[in-house]
């Protein structure tokens, strides 16, 4: 059977993390890639996790305490377009993921935008190492979803193939917008 997006985005974020490794989390929500990534890197990696929501602060912390990951995570309480401020200049970033578009049973106006999503994948490819991947899903059937998904596309379009691989994941016969998963991976 095939993968969902949230699954093949784990199956590619596994293939590449590993123990010690540092990975971001650009958009935590409710915790889920958070913890995820958190178990891969293991008690001697670090998992940095943005989000401009309280909520999503909050309800990723409930979720990492009560999975003993807490010593491995940093909660960052801002947008995704401020990693530079909070990683080191020459961090070796393994793995990044965004979730696009609108916390799960939350406010729906609150919603990632394009210009901050670039701002971060601008950031986050200066530190990624051989053979690391960021993964950018795509929600993309609320108001401002279109042009987000528009932006990755055309970002991931016009990246240098001599640098990195991009690969798009979508079912094409599905109804109500299924997410699209964008992977870079440096080469």
């Amino acid at each position: 059977m095939l993968q969902t997006a949230l699954h093949f985005s784990h199956s590619l974020l596994s293939d590449v993390v590993t123990e010690g490794n540092v990975v971001v989390d650009a958009t935590m929500g409710n915790g889920n890639d958070t913890a995820f990534l958190a178990q891969l890197v293991g008690s001697s990696g670090q998992v940095y996790a943005f989000d401009i929501q309280k909520r999503a602060v909050e309800n990723t912390k409930e979720k990492i305490t009560a999975l003993g990951l807490s010593d491995r995570v940093t909660l960052l309480n801002q947008g995704h377009e401020t990693v530079s401020a909070i990683l080191p200049k020459e961090t070796p970033l393994t793995a990044a993921i965004f979730n696009l578009g609108y916390l799960p049973k939350s406010d729906k106006q609150i919603i990632t935008k394009p210009d901050t999503t670039k701002q971060a994948l601008d950031r986050l490819l200066s530190y990624l190492v051989p053979k690391g991947r960021i993964i950018v899903v795509v929600y993309y059937g609320h108001d401002g979803g279109k042009a987000e998904l528009d932006l990755v596309q055309t970002y991931c379009q016009q990246l240098p193939q001599e640098i990195y691989n991009v690969l798009s994941y979508q079912f094409i016969n599905q109804k109500n917008n299924p997410p699209i998963l964008f992977c870079i991976e440096k080469k």
